[in-house]
């Protein structure tokens, strides 16, 4: 079973992932990936319930002041795709099995002549997710695929980077139940980059909290 990781969110700017570049995701599922409904039950939750909750605590003057998630960003990198680049296709396709959106292959910006990269070398894979999308992942992802991790006791609440953004690290993609264990050729993980528009890491955990990532006390 899958563990989760401690990571420390380094939020970047689209396609300037360290050590790696990719062209920009396309924004609508492709052929054949699941299409989210118009508005989930998250986003109608953030609307009735999280917004009127967060006003009350942090005394927002207005609703346009009140945090709330921009974005989504799943990357995965492996040392394996450099000698086949049929387990980074593999990975990907996963990740867009997950996540209903399919990724960008990333690509090696420099060559590192230790691990013998040469630049331009597909490195990993990279998907951004908005709007329905994006509430319907952290939906299952909260009330599915973090459950099924063994001995699960929460997230670490140490992993923001002082701007209100959250990485999450895990260590198997086989938590998410779109994932057929028995078909998995190699255990990936990937990291969880949750963009917010709060201005502080405390306001950023109440939105996320009140989302319900479920956080270690």
């Amino acid at each position: 079973m899958a563990e989760v990781k401690e990571k420390k969110a380094k939020a970047k700017p689209e396609g300037q992932g360290k050590g790696a570049e990719g062209k920009r995701e396309d924004k609508k599922g492709g052929k054949g990936e699941k299409k989210p409904k118009l508005q989930s039950v998250l986003a109608k939750t953030y609307q009735g319930e999280v917004v009127p909750k967060l006003i009350e605590k942090f005394g927002y003057k207005n609703r346009m002041q009140v945090p709330r998630l921009e974005k989504i960003v799943i990357n995965t990198s492996m040392r394996e795709a450099l000698q086949d680049v049929k387990i980074l296709q593999t990975a990907a396709n996963e990740i867009a099995s997950i996540t209903g959106q399919r990724p960008v292959i990333t690509k090696a910006k420099k060559s590192i002549s230790n691990f013998k990269l040469r630049q331009g070398q597909s490195v990993g894979a990279r998907v951004t997710l908005r709007g329905a999308y994006m509430y319907e992942f952290v939906s299952r992802l909260v009330n599915v695929a973090l459950p099924r991790v063994r001995d699960f006791k929460g997230v670490s609440n140490k992993s923001f980077d002082g701007r209100g953004n959250y990485t999450l690290g895990l260590t198997e993609q086989t938590i998410f139940p779109e994932i057929d264990f028995d078909k998995v050729q190699k255990i990936n993980g990937m990291n969880i980059t949750f963009v917010t528009t709060a201005k502080t890491d405390e306001e950023a955990k109440e939105l996320l909290t009140l989302m319900g990532m479920p956080f270690r006390n």
